[in-house]
């Protein structure tokens, strides 16, 4: 994966919590699992069901729950002004890429006007969501509108635990995916979760229709521009779309499951197998289409 380096990086939705030694826990409240906090990329949390995960499945409005402009930020992207930063420094390279998300659904769905933020952190953080911890993994707030990303995670956890793929194009693959638990907000989509377990639950639906929007964005990525109208990604390989094939891969419910050293039990399922999850980005990259990525109008996902 290649950027312009006359692209210019905007910085303005992007932002870092900084490092706490916070494991889970501490005020507020939890996150209720992989629903109420957009999914999340593994499902590595278990899904709860609470009343309080209503205020977060409703939509688009955030409610003003959680201001995120009171955070404290370490300006850790503040160096990042264009592609030529980016093919040089991995914080660069996530800020283009969440230009690149953020132009490719402004054209998608310009009706939505999809602003968000992209907040990293190491340890732990506070959300509108509630505190998360790192071992929630990367996951989307609905009640503030932000995606959280332990930068660690990758080598932590999806790499070192799980024996996903160490690329480019990992994280690109799983920004985008949390990005389409965004899109999902403000649609209306999560409304829509009722059943939150099993391999053709609303829960799986939801995570796979993700799976499908990343999908659709890979496919457009080097057509995507930056606010001048210069292309920001120039080249995306077939070894980076692999790379995302390989990390759906990790992410599957049964090979999660399986890595822990126990059974497989889809009964238990909240994200989708592997083959599933491979099957539905597909979909996404070779049929750009939304209607194709409707996981709840096809009888079995």
């Amino acid at each position: 994966m290649r950027f312009n380096p006359k692209a210019r990086l905007n910085t303005r939705r992007m932002g870092d919590a900084g490092r706490s030694g916070a494991r889970g826990g501490g005020s507020g409240m939890p996150i209720p699992g992989g629903l109420a906090a957009g999914g999340g990329i593994t499902g590595l949390i278990i899904v709860v069901v609470i009343v309080v995960a209503s205020m977060f499945l409703g939509g688009g409005d955030s409610g003003g729950a959680f201001d995120t402009s009171r955070m404290s930020d370490t300006d850790r992207y503040e160096h990042c002004k264009t592609g030529a930063d980016a093919n040089d420094d991995v914080d660069c390279a996530r800020v283009a890429v969440e230009n690149s998300l953020y132009d490719f659904w402004s054209d998608t769905l310009p009706e939505f006007e999809p602003e968000q933020e992209l907040r990293t952190f190491t340890g732990g953080v506070q959300t509108g969501c509630g505190q998360a911890s790192a071992d929630v993994g990367p996951f989307y707030c609905p009640a503030d509108q932000t995606i959280y990303l332990d930068t660690t995670f990758f080598d932590e956890v999806l790499e070192r635990q799980l024996g996903g793929p160490d690329g480019g194009f990992v994280e690109p693959y799983v920004l985008a995916h949390e990005y389409g638990h965004h899109i999902q907000n403000l649609m209306g989509t999560m409304g829509r979760v009722k059943t939150q377990q099993g391999p053709q639950s609303d829960a799986v639906r939801l995570e796979l229709q993700a799976d499908c929007y990343a999908g659709m964005w890979a496919r457009a990525a080097t057509t995507t521009e930056d606010e001048d109208g210069n292309v920001l990604i120039t080249q995306l390989t077939q070894e980076d779309i692999e790379q995302a094939i390989e990390a759906a891969e990790a992410v599957g419910d049964d090979r999660i499951q399986s890595s822990g050293g126990g059974s497989v039990d889809p009964d238990s399922f909240t994200h989708g197998s592997a083959e599933q999850r491979v099957a539905w980005f597909r979909t996404g990259y070779e049929n750009r289409s939304l209607r194709d990525c409707d996981t709840f109008a096809a009888g079995s996902v």
